[in-house]
């Protein structure tokens, strides 16, 4: 398929400026949530894509890093790929103390496949719930089931792409799930429903009981104004209040789909600085959460 399709359009590119952020991170932090793009040529997008990306690739990754003075990542299987790993397994595979990876499978992925994956870094399996097409018939939860009994034995998580406040009886739902769950983007419920929602509370439930991780990502996403997205800061503090330890940072960078002003990179670290003021509770959130749960070494 061509990447001028009218089916998959062009999405919006990362801002390029090179700019560092005000705030210095601690030595071995981590972005918990981004993603590789291409080169398509190399790499080439999957048929049924919704966008088309801009190349963004390992190389323009590592250059962000290194701005930003962040030491190590997470690489996220973006759906522009369906099932096909290959761009991040290159990636993940160029530097394996760097680098960990979450994967997307295809019903047929093999034992000895996802072996090859956890030896290349993989930590863990994304579903996507959003584009579940009957909300009402509630979470797949035998499939969700089946892929983590498959993930348990390697020590995977998985990733949820979800509106929690689509579920409001989530925290029952998970109640006794085989492997740790990790919801993406505040649990990517819109600023207009509030942390008083039922699923956003469900969400916060299972950080308490340590049950789950929510990834502070996406600010953006979930809420209708520009930087610094006033309307997400009580999900910020929401989600401390419940359980920091159940917590991890991203940037989420390429940022597709972004359909508003795109933010600069730098700015969002910033940020978090602003949300996050405590350097104990910040050291906790961008680095030894992180080792936790992706099996990061430590860094002396």
């Amino acid at each position: 398929m061509s990447l001028s399709n009218h089916r998959a359009p062009l999405c919006q590119a990362p801002d390029s400026e090179i700019r560092s952020p005000k705030i210095q991170f601690p030595n071995g932090a981590v972005d918990c949530h981004a993603h590789v793009c291409g080169p398509a040529t190399r790499f080439p997008y999957a048929d049924e894509r919704i966008y088309t990306p801009p190349d963004a690739t390992l190389e323009n990754y590592n250059d962000l890093l290194n701005q930003l003075g962040v030491n190590r990542a997470v690489l996220v299987q973006p759906s522009v790929y369906g099932s096909d790993n290959r761009a991040m397994f290159a990636a993940l595979t160029s530097d394996p103390q760097k680098f960990r990876g979450v994967a997307v499978i295809a019903d047929n992925t093999s034992d000895l496949e996802l072996e090859n994956l956890h030896l290349a870094g993989v930590r863990g399996l994304r579903c996507n719930i959003v584009d579940v097409a009957d909300k009402s018939a509630g979470l797949p939860i035998e499939y969700l089931t089946t892929l983590a009994k498959r993930i348990a034995p390697f020590g995977w998580h998985l990733e949820l792409l979800m509106h929690v406040n689509e579920y409001p009886k989530l925290a029952q739902v998970f109640d006794d799930f085989p492997v740790d769950l990790v919801f993406g983007h505040f649990g990517y419920s819109h600023a207009k429903h509030g942390v008083n929602d039922l699923g956003f509370q469900g969400m916060l439930e299972l950080i308490r009981q340590e049950k789950a991780w929510v990834k502070m990502t996406g600010p953006y996403r979930i809420c209708d104004g520009d930087l610094p997205y006033a309307d997400m800061r009580p999900f910020n503090d929401a989600v401390i209040a419940s359980n920091p330890h159940q917590l991890i940072w991203g940037s989420d960078w390429p940022h597709v789909m972004v359909k508003k002003q795109m933010p600069h990179d730098a700015d969002l670290c910033d940020l978090f600085g602003d949300w996050v003021q405590d350097p104990v509770l910040r050291n906790s959130i961008l680095v030894d959460n992180p080792c936790i749960l992706y099996d990061f070494p430590v860094l002396s």
